[in-house]
């Protein structure tokens, strides 16, 4: 079996027979319909929270010294202002467009996706106690 037989039966189960992780998951949002929203709701809500506050979460990871330097080579951490998150948010998107990176843009994506991924986890592990 190669490797994409491998996933198949993965992701499907084996052949002629219905399960495999896209069965598990249909069956446990049949099973359990509401904690199923609940779960999706609280994952786009963080999200949605996480890319209103992604440059004061950027700005203040840049502050506390933990990102580098800017594509200029000036340290984050000494810069102020909108050139503070500007340049946090470069830097946790891979750098400046310039530079190869992708840019503020990406940086408020990754800022939105850790977010999202933390309300996930979290209104899942509440949802799966009760």
């Amino acid at each position: 079996m190669g490797l994409f037989g491998a996933l198949d039966e993965f992701f499907f189960g084996p052949p002629g027979v219905a399960g495999g992780l896209a069965g598990d998951v249909v069956d446990a949002i049949s099973e359990n319909p509401g904690k199923i929203v609940a779960v999706v709701a609280a994952t786009v809500a963080t999200g949605c929270v996480a890319l209103v506050a992604a440059p004061t979460i950027a700005a203040t990871a840049g502050a506390a010294g933990i990102l580098g330097a800017a594509s200029t080579g000036t340290a984050i951490s000494t810069l102020s202002g909108a050139a503070l998150t500007n340049a946090s948010l470069a830097a946790l998107g891979g750098g400046a467009v310039a530079a190869g990176g992708g840019g503020m843009a990406v940086g408020t994506a990754v800022v939105t996706g850790a977010g999202a991924a933390v309300g996930a986890g979290v209104s899942g592990t509440v949802v799966a106690k009760s």
